[in-house]
């Protein structure tokens, strides 16, 4: 495993992180029992992983609540990033609050389900404009940074090209920007990365494989019709553009006898600006495939290499 320091923070990350949407079950609607998430983030962290993501949403505290359980009596060996701002209904189904009341009251049920008294990176997500726009909200956040709860503040965009909010991390006592980015989807590097580079923020990678599509397994033709698989949801005809991509990208990017997940995951972290990628895992097999990111040598024409 390769690390970065995660922007000014004084916290270093693996390059991989956990991403633990799944574990809410809304992928498919998989029920994780405790004994496989044991064993999923054990095998992470023999492989070096140190960086888990999860939300307040993902099912209700469900995936901190597993991740709190695997993870709390070594608690010091991982850096824990979560979000605020929204509330699990069902599935797809969110209600969203952003008072300063609310949001202090979800950091206190995100240490309870995770089963600590602090937070290394506690996120804003993906929330519009004007529920960022609130100074008494980042007046009680950075008091709960003073008070120990919090380590360091985080903004997850919901939009990948949202300057407004970026540009004002460091204004709002941030430490890192949360965005999607991935080979199909690059709209971060024009205005996005520019600005966090400037500000010395970390970047967290979400979505890198695409939600799938870059794992190599889908042809062009594919159609995910399953009401449970988040893709259903996707535009139909923009789903085939991707995976008529994927198939380009296959044929004159991918080098021979690589894994195009591996792949994938390396080409984001070639981009200066990416501190980490945090793919999702189902089983110990896919945090074995993502592992091996770290070891391509991958290099873009279009940026220097960055620094491991």
């Amino acid at each position: 495993m390769k690390y970065r320091r995660l922007g000014k923070t004084d916290i270093t990350v693996s390059v991989v992180g956990v991403g633990t949407w799944q574990l809410g079950g809304e992928w498919g609607n998989k029920v994780y029992t405790p004994q496989e998430v044991d064993r999923l983030l054990g095998r992470a962290k023999e492989l070096g992983f140190n960086l888990i993501d999860t939300a307040e949403c993902y099912g209700d505290h469900l995936s901190e609540s597993l991740v709190g359980q695997a993870v709390h009596k070594d608690r010091a060996s991982w850096i824990i990033a979560t979000k605020f701002g929204h509330k699990f209904n069902n599935n797809f189904d969110r209600d969203f609050l952003y008072s300063p009341q609310d949001v202090v009251q979800q950091l206190e049920d995100s240490l309870k389900a995770l089963r600590t008294d602090y937070i290394d990176l506690y996120q804003f997500h993906s929330g519009p404009d004007e529920a960022f726009d609130q100074p008494e909200l980042w007046d009680v956040l950075n008091e709960q940074v003073k008070a120990g709860k919090i380590r360091h503040l985080g903004i997850s965009i919901l939009e990948n090209d949202n300057l407004h909010q970026t540009e004002q991390a460091t204004q709002v006592g941030a430490a890192a920007i949360q965005v999607v980015y991935n080979r199909l989807d690059r709209i971060p590097e024009e205005q996005v990365f520019p600005s966090c580079q400037a500000q010395d923020l970390g970047v967290l990678a979400r979505v890198p494989l695409a939600s799938g599509l870059l794992s190599g397994k889908y042809k062009p033709g594919t159609k995910f019709t399953d009401p449970d698989d988040v893709r259903s949801l996707h535009d139909k005809e923009l789903i085939q553009q991707q995976l008529n991509m994927v198939r380009q990208i296959q044929q004159t990017e991918l080098p021979e006898d690589v894994d195009m997940a591996a792949w994938a995951l390396a080409w984001c972290l070639q981009h200066p600006a990416v501190t980490c990628v945090i793919p999702g895992c189902k089983t110990v097999e896919q945090v074995e495939a993502n592992a091996r990111a770290v070891d391509l040598d991958i290099v873009r024409d279009d940026h220097p290499q960055a620094v491991a």
